[in-house]
């Protein structure tokens, strides 16, 4: 006899020309969605990229209060500056960033536009795609899916926040003590293009918001049985020497934004232990209560 699950996916079958329909459909809601974001955020292109230029500015504070006259500022000073807790002085630089060809702002505008519209249509992209396959999946699959479909986005802005407020502007006072200003006729001053520097922004955001994913991903594994919490305990060591590698190469060439996508990285593995060994925890549960897993 069936289970209440297969009849269930045997109801919502369908043949395989109204499944092209269906992705026709969701396709075009995406692509409209898309279009839409696109047109708002360049609208604002100019405001969002002023609004990422504030990382670049806490790290011209950063460099104002270390050059503070009478003052001998170490990296507490710094810290404190950094999330708000000390006054920067007022002699900070005027920020200057440059483009070197007639249209280079214009398309740097029309990429920021592009990326913005892909976060900001994000929940709407995310459920199309779950609304198209929830179909084929039994409904306990379903109900296990959809915690992850919300924590995805939740992590993504996390790790976001932890590259707009803590690493870019250390990476940028980093960049700024690189300069050359004290050497008589000799100046070497950092004047980034302003294509460079959203594709700095924008490469670290997606690389600290997909490394941000690992607690969702490694649950899903241990949802589906591939992998327990005691594998993932004995390679930890191995694990952690991945997390710096991954660091190293998806960050720039300087030891600040190395650790700083390394160590929440090595912290958000080992919160995935513990969600593993939550789920293994309540898959005994179940069998021995004769229950489904989501339904404890």
């Amino acid at each position: 006899m069936s289970s209440p699950d297969e009849v269930e996916i045997e109801a919502s079958r369908a043949p395989l020309m109204e499944h092209l329909v269906e992705l026709r459909q969701r396709l075009i809601v995406c692509a409209i969605a898309l279009a839409l974001g696109f047109v708002l955020c360049f609208a604002f292109a100019r405001d969002i990229y002023i609004f990422l230029l504030q990382p670049f500015e806490v790290g011209a504070s950063l460099m104002a209060v270390q050059k503070s006259v009478g003052a001998h500022h170490g990296p507490f000073d710094l810290l404190l500056t950094l999330v708000g807790l000390r006054e920067a002085p007022h002699s900070i630089e005027h920020l200057k960033l440059v483009f070197t060809a007639p249209l280079e702002f214009f398309f740097t505008k029309v990429k920021l536009a592009a990326f913005g519209a892909v976060v900001v249509t994000f929940p709407v992209l995310a459920w199309q795609l779950y609304r198209f396959v929830a179909p084929g999946l039994y409904k306990r699959e379903r109900y296990a899916f959809l915690p992850f479909l919300v924590a995805s986005p939740v992590l993504f802005a996390m790790g976001a926040a932890l590259v707009y407020y803590l690493m870019l502007p250390f990476v940028l006072w980093f960049s700024l003590n690189q300069q050359i200003v004290d050497a008589g006729n000799v100046s070497v001053e950092l004047l980034p293009k302003v294509s460079d520097y959203l594709s700095l922004v924008t490469t670290l955001l997606l690389a600290f918001g997909l490394c941000f994913q690992l607690p969702v991903i490694l649950s899903l594994l241990g949802l589906t049985g591939l992998l327990t919490s005691q594998m993932l305990r004995g390679a930890r060591r191995y694990a952690i020497v991945g997390v710096f590698a991954v660091a190293a190469v998806l960050t720039p060439p300087d030891p600040i934004s190395m650790i700083s996508l390394a160590l929440p990285i090595c912290l958000l593995y080992e919160v995935s232990i513990w969600c593993v060994a939550i789920i293994e925890l309540r898959r005994r549960k179940a069998d021995a209560e004769g229950t489904d897993l989501v339904a404890i």
